[in-house]
């Protein structure tokens, strides 16, 4: 397997919630640059339609990441206007719950039980996604969530922005100056997060901890992330009579790919809905 497991300091939990939210809100930014929310929303809506599911129950949403802007996006599309997004956690989040309680029209909410994508046997219904958050999963891990998904027949899309492609050697060698880069890059980021807290400015700014933080986090998240062989091997042994796995690379309007995706649905005849 090409994946190597390194740490990233949101996987802590005595990581403050403060400097994980003001990380998650570049996260945000980039994605916005990048086009990546208008790649997602093809990917979601495509499912949603293919599958007749009218609910997006996101895995690992900590603070909310991408899927409220991605939301909007899937609301301008034909017939998926009343398409509900419901944010889960392991631990929810509670600025989270309260941020997003009655929120985009009463078409986003926030779970307050938590919910273990090890274990879907109890996960609410609807289309599973897990968006730039699969990585975070030791092996044994991500093989729990594609079986279980496939036990319980219900339809998962994952999602990473990049693919792992670089030999990890080169990576090693070119650290110290793909750190500088991001670090740089946090503080014209900045100015674009929405909306911007002194919090945010002050642990960007005036002690750069977040900087220093997500550009760890963002490049040891590279090496961790499942390529497509690697996903192969998580597959293997899993029944194929009921449910289908298709990976693959999204793409942008331009033709060009952006990250890579794994999407696991149950053949129709199989699919009970939401």
């Amino acid at each position: 397997m090409k994946r190597i497991q390194l740490f990233e300091f949101e996987d802590f939990s005595w990581f403050p919630s403060g400097l994980r939210n003001g990380m998650t809100n570049l996260i945000a930014v980039l994605h916005r640059m990048m086009g990546i929310s208008e790649v997602l929303a093809d990917c979601i809506g495509e499912v949603l339609q293919e599958q007749q599911v009218s609910r997006i129950v996101d895995l690992g949403s900590g603070s909310g990441g991408p899927m409220p802007e991605v939301l909007k996006i899937i609301h301008e599309k034909k017939e998926l206007e009343n398409v509900e997004l419901l944010l889960t956690d392991l631990y929810p989040n509670p600025h989270a719950i309260k941020k997003f309680d009655r929120s985009e029209g009463d078409k986003i909410s926030y779970s307050e039980s938590p919910v273990d994508a090890k274990d879907l046997k109890n996960a609410p219904d609807g289309l599973l996604t897990m968006i730039n958050s699969f990585h975070h999963m030791r092996p044994k891990e991500a093989r729990e969530i594609l079986a279980s998904a496939t036990e319980r027949g219900q339809s998962i899309l994952i999602y990473e922005m990049v693919e792992n492609k670089m030999p990890l050697f080169l990576w090693w060698l070119l650290l110290p100056l793909s750190l500088t880069i991001l670090i740089i890059m946090v503080f014209f980021m900045t100015p674009f997060v929405k909306p911007l807290t002194w919090r945010q400015i002050f642990f960007t700014y005036l002690l750069p901890v977040i900087p220093i933080c997500y550009a760890w986090d963002g490049q040891a998240s590279m090496p961790r992330i499942y390529a497509l062989k690697d996903i192969d091997l998580l597959l293997e042994g899993l029944p194929t009579d009921k449910y289908v796995w298709e990976q693959g690379y999204p793409l942008k309007k331009n033709g060009k790919k952006l990250g890579t995706y794994l999407k696991g649905t149950p053949l129709k005849q199989n699919f009970s809905g939401s």
